[in-house]
């Protein structure tokens, strides 16, 4: 169990993006499966982070759907209300506040370094990029600090951003007294990456060039079936697990090890003088297994919206308090005034 030396819960924070009406298998095996994991040895926060999708263009209604959509599959997924506090970022209005404060100390080069903004700024031009996306790692680092995170489950693409803000959680502290926790970025394990079913090299993700390689959590059983007895294969029979020579075998290998629970040479044990259509098809048929009550249960969900609001007004007064805390604290460090 993860504990402070005082005897409490390490505090565990992160975010996801409704940005598609449905989380993919990477999104759950890369990340997910292991928040759910963290909520019962920690004292875990998770946010749907509503404000970091208006970086961008999106419809009203869509974002609306999306996120009730995101929390559905959440809480489907196995994060527990009543064990995490899970919530809408946008319903704790600290969020906003605590991000203008760290603007404010955040130098214009150094936001500038952070690679995700070049990446993106550089592809859309510099006409087409919003302001948000220049500042999105300060509010970033505004969510994290705000709840005293002690870890952060990230990616390795994240790194940065972590980076980003533990110096300016050190830097306010430095100038203005103790105030922030300085968090420690949780590199989550990469034994469950999941590739593109048609470029088993490239992560899974949606901003693919084509769906066909994406396994949706929420698509019907006929639509992933399809998808992975098309996946990418490479030449020969044998079913081994060889990243560099059989990438499209070993992405399959890695789907059919995470679900059934078994390690890579268990599973290629499963399938010794068997061919790659039989493979494909057990694959398949766990992946379909295992993801039908995630599907039945978030569906179930979104049919009871208004259980759904309660529980997120419950998320958020547990979020808002914390955060609230952290905001005053910071004001009276910088010396503004309390309203009274």
């Amino acid at each position: 169990m993860a504990l402070m030396n005082n005897g409490v819960k390490e505090r565990v924070l992160s975010g996801i993006q409704p940005t598609h009406d449905s989380f993919h298998l990477g999104n759950y095996l890369g990340a997910i499966k292991q928040w759910v994991d963290l909520q019962s040895s920690n004292d875990a926060f998770y946010c749907v982070v509503d404000l970091h999708a208006l970086t961008i263009e999106t419809k009203p209604e869509e974002l609306k759907r999306r996120t009730l959509a995101s929390v559905a599959q959440l809480i489907a997924l196995g994060l527990d209300p009543e064990k995490c506090t899970l919530f809408i970022q946008s319903h704790v209005p600290a969020h906003n506040q605590l991000a203008w404060v760290l603007e404010c100390l955040t130098g214009f080069g150094e936001a500038s370094r952070m690679t995700q903004f070049k990446d993106k700024s550089q592809k859309a031009g510099s006409d087409r990029t919003v302001v948000g996306l220049f500042t999105y790692p300060i509010l970033q680092a505004a969510d994290i600090l705000l709840y005293q995170a002690n870890k952060v489950p990230v990616g390795e693409d994240q790194r940065q951003h972590i980076e980003l803000t533990r110096d300016l959680g050190q830097r306010f502290n430095s100038k203005f007294g103790e105030t922030f926790t300085i968090p420690e970025g949780y590199i989550l394990k990469a034994g469950a990456k999941i590739n593109d079913l048609q470029d088993p090299t490239a992560k899974m993700s949606k901003s693919s060039s084509s769906g066909a390689g994406v396994i949706e959590l929420m698509d019907s059983p006929e639509i992933n079936t399809k998808k992975i007895k098309s996946a990418v294969t490479d030449t020969g029979r044998e079913i081994t697990f060889d990243e560099k020579d059989k990438p499209g075998i070993s992405n399959l290998l890695t789907i059919y090890s995470a679900l059934t629970g078994k390690d890579i040479g268990a599973s290629q044990k499963d399938f010794e003088g068997k061919g790659y259509g039989d493979f494909k098809g057990a694959v398949a048929e766990v992946v379909i297994d295992y993801l039908k009550p995630v599907r039945d249960k978030a569906n179930e969900l979104l049919q009871d919206e208004a259980h759904l609001n309660k529980l997120l007004k419950i998320g958020a007064e547990k979020a808002d308090a914390v955060a609230s805390k952290t905001l005053k604290d910071t004001y009276n460090a910088l010396g503004l005034i309390s309203r009274g």
